[in-house]
């Protein structure tokens, strides 16, 4: 087996009197046991960047994140892992060297670097990106949430290692998992985004423009009303019910991406968006780190 080849992870059959009285069953794929440490989509995505940064023979890697970020925290972890040279630039404009995601990434012997909120919207700029490669010589560049072409592939393989359903549903952030599962699901099961940000309609160009059959293709929607204000943000309704979930369920959320995804998903069974006998499954996208960075912020 590859060294980037981790087993597959489970599928977790959920039971709860609304979905028999939807008649619906749900199944979530706890890619959140995906690895240890490494987990979820995040570990997806970087899967196929390091294979090309071996092809490239790069000797370090290049990121970005805030500071409380699933991808900083997986990133690092794979650095440890797979013994590689890693750099992050980080949202500041300064390092809280308390905040436990900063913490664990330092630990892993990444390098950070702080820059200013200005500095930091230039990521995605070819100047600013030409300047990197010169400050970080021979170092492969992988995007903040590391959505990108390299990363559609290890979606693709999540969405083939599923059995036949009739929805998978995701959370979306910045649309490259979904652009991804997109590629390996069979034409007549319809993917569902739900969109963890305020305002996030121009995510469907970007899963466009990540994926360009998903133009072409009518089984998917992204759903956008289910965001309970915002990015980070969160109702206490939500986090009761991630609570509900982790007790009654064992099905442990965290209420920035799979809890705004389960509550969506609650919320459509309810309504009856799902005719009756459908097969659902819902992707557990990891990111349980997030929960020591509430607590950290005394939001939980």
């Amino acid at each position: 087996m590859d060294k980037l080849d981790f087993p597959e992870s489970p599928l977790q059959q959920i039971t709860a009197p609304e979905l028999d009285t939807a008649g619906v069953s749900l199944h979530i794929k706890r890619d959140d046991l995906l690895h240890p440490t490494i987990q979820g989509n995040k570990w997806r995505k970087l899967k196929y960047n390091l294979k090309a940064m071996a092809v490239e023979n790069k000797r370090a890697l290049v990121t970005f994140s805030g500071p409380f970020s699933n991808h900083l925290y997986a990133t690092a972890m794979a650095c440890k892992q797979f013994n590689i040279q890693g750099h992050a630039v980080i949202r500041g404009p300064q390092l809280d060297l308390n905040n436990p995601t900063i913490r664990m990434a330092s630990a892993c012997g990444m390098t950070l670097h702080a820059v200013s909120r200005k500095e930091y919207r230039l990521r995605n700029e070819p100047e600013y990106l030409a300047q990197l490669e010169q400050q970080f010589p021979d170092t492969f560049v992988i995007p903040e949430g590391g959505s990108n072409h390299f990363a559609l592939a290890g979606c693709k393989e999540l969405a083939q290692s599923l059995p036949d359903s009739d929805y998978v549903c995701c959370a979306v952030g910045s649309g490259g998992t979904l652009a991804g599962m997109l590629e390996g699901l069979a034409p007549d099961c319809q993917l569902l985004g739900i969109a963890v940000l305020k305002g996030a309609q121009y995510l469907r160009d970007d899963i466009q423009r990540l994926n360009p059959q998903a133009s072409g293709r009518t089984n998917w929607q992204l759903l956008c009303d289910h965001h309970e204000g915002g990015y980070g943000k969160f109702s206490a309704p939500l986090w009761q019910f991630c609570q509900r979930m982790r007790r009654d369920h064992a099905l442990p959320l965290e209420p920035i991406y799979t809890g705004k995804l389960m509550f969506a998903l609650w919320q459509l069974v309810a309504q009856g968006y799902f005719p009756r006998g459908s097969r659902i499954i819902a992707i557990h996208s990891g990111g349980l780190q997030g929960l020591d960075g509430l607590r950290y912020r005394g939001l939980i």
